[in-house]
């Protein structure tokens, strides 16, 4: 224990880089970049030959003529919240100032917090609640709040608040944020007169952000600390129940009028744009389905003012026609009361010391919920989903058969030279090569910056390992089966619909597309059995493929590696330095101020030390730390100013998530790319300068009610440890 509380290591030279590491570490999760990385053309080729030998990718393109290629070949290497804590902790064991200590208690766990134990219990339940939403159950209740308010302005602005706070509380931020901000940005854009969205979706994730404080399931930042402390589930919402409600009451008026007191941002009455008599006959479909989904992320993408018209009326559509599957909703939302009632009652029982880990209960219940996800609707799905293939596959012929005749009009007034330029943009019969020839001058910023911009995934199963220029696209790729001739094969028009001239070309586009498949396709390679295996999957199991493509698996290497960096701090005796730090402010302040000091250094930490997780679990350490030297000492904490300083923390990890940076959280990052998506675009300046007064409302508030609770309910006695 002396050990652990020595100070004297941080004069040591490893330490010192160890603390100037996690430092620069947190800055580039807050600000994120690339890296421009420049590899010999001849390596980078014989890399992508080696791996088409080995059969991983296809055989690369080669260009026509050398003369335009470069020597080096530009690769942009993405830093940010994944890439940069996984290199800091690789240099800090090259230096050897991390070991397997760092590396084992980081992972598996030491003094409380078992980093394998949160994760697996999170995921397991973050899994049933995105099942839940992906039932169209909330955007469903959506539509009953939206339809209860009716034209009021703000009436339907209390009740989405309430809504958005009372579903927080029970699911957690993510699913509010994954199902609620589409819902939020639909509706903002069939009113007529909502001229700025930034009332709603400001308020919309502070609020979901709020709620998540209440139960230890609804944020990992609380199970970190609920484990750290040997805090019960029920205790810790018994604690937290109080500051959050009040905060909630208290903040609405203040965001309708003061915050967002302005006829443009919240009208008195909302006018919406009417969904006509045909379309409300329509059967809703189902998002989960691949062409339903690649006919939003079409429309999101595209700036053509038709395009955008039809996406429009079809997000109308899905507000004011949604879909719900029934019988997934109901088993849903009985699996996830079922599980958190028995995490509640088991850890409420258990002796303080013997809890068992909860992802026990969890696993179980979210691989009842996959079975569910993938047994349910099975054939009516299957017959769906040959049904669409067969009209996406008609449709790309017909727009085939256009492009034909276009170039046959071309033909007639363009000279050659044009017009073999032209056919060289083309791509082949069965769409899956491209013809023009390849610079390779850049990796395109659109695929390196996958990781850094979407860290939970929203339906993208698309694999490339390619490299590819900013001016190619992707072509779409078909579904799956024994071959892509077959499927072109199986789903064309008869010769008999199309008429006799029509006939002869589907002849002809046929055996040209055996041609091209049998000569460009090649021999099958490990991509291109991902991706059929993922097509085949988003068509068999839509929603299971749904649901895990939203999981936040990011979230994992982000956590696991954060934990090493702040074990290597405690080991290199940076953590006791910071806990005697601390010890000295309580000791000036008393209980109030260690509620304002840990409430303010929580919130501003969240912007600088690696997210809300990273935050939690630095605090952790030291508020252990500053335990451990009061045990030394036989200067006991008083119980009071104990759990004050602890749930003051469990107060600014949660609410700082809405303060002065998207990074302040995985889930801002998450917020701030669905909107992108819809449309709407929150700048780093609109985003401080609109969440300044609600976070520091809030923080206020709840600081103000917790010294009143632990006034009321906490003695000086001193505290002893479970």
């Amino acid at each position: 224990m002396d050990d652990e509380l020595d100070t004297s290591k941080i004069k040591n030279w490893r330490s010192i880089i160890t603390l100037i590491v996690f430092v620069i570490t947190n800055v580039i999760v807050l600000f994120p970049f690339h890296i421009p990385i420049y590899l010999p053309r001849w390596l980078t080729n014989g890399f992508l030959d080696l791996l088409s030998a080995m059969r991983i990718t296809s055989h690369r393109t080669r260009p026509q003529s050398n003369g335009g290629q470069s020597t080096f070949l530009k690769i942009r290497f993405p830093l940010n919240f994944i890439t940069a804590p996984l290199i800091a902790d690789l240099f800090l064991l090259a230096i050897l100032a991390i070991g397997r200590k760092e590396v084992h208690d980081g992972i598996v766990g030491a003094d409380n917090i078992n980093p394998i134990d949160t994760m697996v219990f999170f995921l397991t339940l973050a899994y049933i609640a995105i099942s839940i939403d992906a039932s169209g159950i909330i955007r469903y209740l959506a539509l009953m709040v939206l339809q209860k308010a009716g034209k009021a302005g703000h009436r339907l602005f209390f009740y989405m608040f309430t809504f958005f706070f009372v579903l927080g509380s029970f699911v957690g931020n993510d699913p509010i944020i994954l199902s609620g901000t589409p819902f939020l940005a639909y509706m903002i854009r069939v009113s007529s007169n909502i001229v700025h969205p930034k009332a709603w979706i400001h308020s919309q994730f502070a609020i979901a952000n709020i709620a998540s404080a209440i139960l230890v399931s609804s944020n990992p930042t609380n199970l970190v600390l609920a484990g750290a402390f040997k805090i019960k589930f029920i205790t810790y919402t018994a604690n937290m129940i109080v500051p959050v409600v009040v905060t909630a009451i208290i903040i609405f008026p203040i965001l309708l009028y003061l915050v967002f007191a302005d006829e443009s941002l919240i009208p008195r009455s909302i006018t919406m744009h009417e969904l006509s008599e045909e379309a409300k006959a329509k059967p809703p479909v189902n998002p989960n389905l691949p062409r339903a989904r690649r006919i939003v992320e079409e429309n999101e993408k595209s700036n053509n003012e038709q395009v955008m018209e039809q996406g429009k009326q079809l997000e109308l559509e899905e507000i004011m026609n949604p879909f719900l599957e029934k019988k997934g909703a109901f088993l849903g939302a009985l699996i996830m009361a079922a599980t958190l009632i028995t995490v509640l009652a088991i850890n409420a029982s258990a002796p303080t010391g013997e809890e068992r880990p909860v992802f026990w209960v969890t696993l179980p219940a979210a691989f009842v919920m996959l079975c569910c996800d993938g047994w349910l609707h099975r054939n009516e799905t299957r017959e769906f989903v040959a049904k669409d293939s067969q009209e996406a596959e008609e449709a790309r012929f017909g727009r085939e058969m256009c492009e034909r005749n276009e170039q046959q009009a071309l033909r007639e007034t363009m000279d050659p030279e044009a017009l073999e330029l032209n056919q060289s943009e083309q791509y082949d019969a069965v769409g899956l090569r491209h013809r023009s020839e390849h610079t390779y001058q850049d990796i395109s910023p659109e695929a390196s910056d996958i990781a850094s911009k979407n860290p939970y995934p929203e339906g993208d199963s698309s694999l490339s390992v390619s490299v590819f220029t900013n001016k190619e696209k992707l072509p779409e790729l078909l579904p799956s089966g024994s071959s892509v001739m077959n499927s072109t094969q199986a789903h064309a028009p008869s010769p008999e619909a199309l008429g006799p001239g029509n006939a002869r070309d589907t002849t002809a586009h046929q055996e040209k597309g055996s041609s091209a498949s049998n000569q460009d396709n090649g021999p099958r390679t490990l991509v291109s059995l991902s991706v059929d295996f993922c097509r085949w999957s988003q068509e068999r199991f839509p929603t299971v493929t749904a649901v895990v493509s939203n999981m936040p698996f990011a979230l994992v290497p982000f956590a696991f590696a954060m934990f090493i960096l702040v074990q290597a701090l405690v080991t290199k005796g940076w953590v006791p330095v910071f806990a005697q730090g601390w010890d000295q402010w309580v000791e000036r302040t008393g209980t109030v101020g260690s509620i304002g000091g840990m409430g303010f250094l929580s919130v501003i930490l969240c912007n600088f030390a690696g997210t809300n997780i990273g935050t939690t679990i630095l605090l952790s350490r030291i508020i252990q730390a500053w335990q451990k030297i009061h045990e030394v000492s036989e200067v006991p904490i008083s119980e009071r100013t104990w759990w004050a300083t602890v749930y003051s923390m469990a107060l600014g990890v949660n609410y700082g998530a809405f303060s002065t940076a998207f990074s302040a959280s995985l889930a801002g990052l998450l917020w701030r790319d669905i909107l992108e998506r819809k449309h709407i675009h929150v700048g780093n300046r609109e985003f401080v300068r609109v969440n300044f007064p609600i976070i520091a409302i809030s923080m206020v508030v709840g600081c103000a009610v917790l010294v009143g609770e632990v006034y009321l309910v906490r003695s000086d006695k001193p505290y002893v440890p479970a």
